[in-house]
């Protein structure tokens, strides 16, 4: 497993990090490492952001092919208003 150093770290960002790390019931490092984890997407996440992106695309081109363009309100009231 790789270890990773942060050097510089904000007076204000580390006393967040210590609080939600004690609230959590958690290290700091644990609690980073869970952080980090929830915040950078994995292999399979990325692949599966793409398949949906991809799957909403089709979708889009399927209503675009099948969309002509209808009557407008002004003509379905008329037609309406003739009965």
């Amino acid at each position: 497993m790789a270890t990773l150093y942060v050097e510089n770290v904000p007076d204000e960002v580390y006393r967040s990090l210590r609080s939600r790390a004690k609230s959590n019931r958690r290290s700091i490092a644990a609690e980073t490492i869970c952080m980090l984890e929830s915040a950078l997407p994995t292999r399979s996440e990325l692949q599966r952001r793409v398949a949906f992106y991809q799957q909403i695309q089709r979708i889009r081109k399927r209503q675009r092919r099948g969309s002509r363009p209808g009557p407008s309100a002004e003509s379905l009231l008329r037609v309406d208003r003739r009965r």
